[in-house]
């Protein structure tokens, strides 16, 4: 079979494409800069940007399933305009291209809630996705904890910055936060599982937090000690985007669009794909553990935790 990444320098895409070598698979990548990517000696590299027509279409040719995991929120401007621009420009190339399927990386959250335009947004995208011929597999995660995850990294400054934080209501919601290696094998998974064509599944780790627990949990696996919460009823989602501008280094286009999704429950209620792909979740304190050890190559107090807790 003959894939398609896009987003290939991403987060989640370099991953993909790492695993996509062990294989049988031809691999192809889309990127916007050539230049900038190292690729591995069999997979091929095509440069172009799916907001300009015309610059892609080649990443298309002969290709069976393409993973479409792009998303506009770290660029300026109107990212929900430019993810819907650039949707319809891939439907309309992998139309034209023959493309069996799609597979899509959304957001987990319930269609019936007031969603936050970043979750909005994933619709629309998946919508958009869906009007042409080829058949659109559809993922849906919350917080995707790893090494150079955004939405991960500003919970861990939080965590790790702020002995005592400050916080709005929005700490006591619902989240179902999933590995990086979990989204990976999903998404490998349903590439040979032909079933799963045209469906939408959610995706998440074994534990259902509350975005307070994951604060705390992140700060106890970073440092050996658990930041004191207080919530307060005033400050808003909004506000305390600007709070995180303060303590984080995410940049406000990303963390802004984030912060204003957590009034969103993000928990799965549909477990078709997990009944029907058997991995074993990982544990939030140890996709913790995992990616600040890959970020940072020292255990510290995480090591330390874990073996105090395998003596137990």
């Amino acid at each position: 079979m003959h894939v398609l990444v896009t987003g290939a320098s991403g987060f989640v895409g370099r991953r993909l494409v790492a695993a996509l070598r062990d294989t049988d698979h031809a691999v192809t990548v889309l990127v916007r800069d050539a230049s900038t990517y190292d690729p591995a000696p069999d997979v091929t590299v095509v440069e172009g940007d799916v907001l300009e027509p015309g610059s892609f279409e080649p990443s298309l040719d002969g290709v069976d399933v393409a993973y479409y995991l792009i998303h506009a929120m770290d660029a300026d401007g109107d990212f929900v305009e430019r993810d819907r621009r650039a949707a319809r420009n891939f439907e309309r190339a992998a139309n034209a291209a023959d493309v069996d399927r799609i597979v899509y990386l959304s957001g987990l959250g319930d269609d019936g809630d007031d969603l936050s335009p970043h979750l909005a947004s994933r619709r629309a995208v998946e919508s958009t996705l869906a009007e042409g011929t080829a058949d659109v597999t559809v993922l849906r995660a919350a917080i995707i904890v790893g090494a150079e995850s955004a939405s991960f990294r500003m919970i861990f400054q939080l965590a790790t910055r702020l002995p005592v934080m400050v916080t709005p209501q929005w700490v006591h919601v619902a989240c179902q936060p999933i590995a990086i290696d979990d989204v990976i094998a999903y998404l490998l998974a349903v590439l040979d599982l032909p079933e799963t064509a045209g469906e939408v599944y959610e995706i998440g780790g074994p534990d259902v937090l509350t975005y307070r627990d994951l604060l705390t949990e992140t700060a106890a696996v970073a440092t050996g000690r658990e930041p004191i919460i207080v919530p307060v009823p005033v400050l808003s989602p909004r506000l305390s985007a600007y709070w995180v501008d303060l303590v984080t280094d995410v940049p406000a286009g990303l963390a802004h669009p984030l912060i204003e999704g957590v009034r969103n429950p993000v928990v799965v209620t549909d477990d078709r794909l997990q009944r029907l792909v058997d991995i074993e979740l990982t544990p939030f304190e140890t996709a913790v553990r995992d990616a600040i050890e890959a970020e940072t190559g020292d255990g510290g107090v995480v090591r330390k935790r874990a073996a105090t807790r395998g003596t137990e």
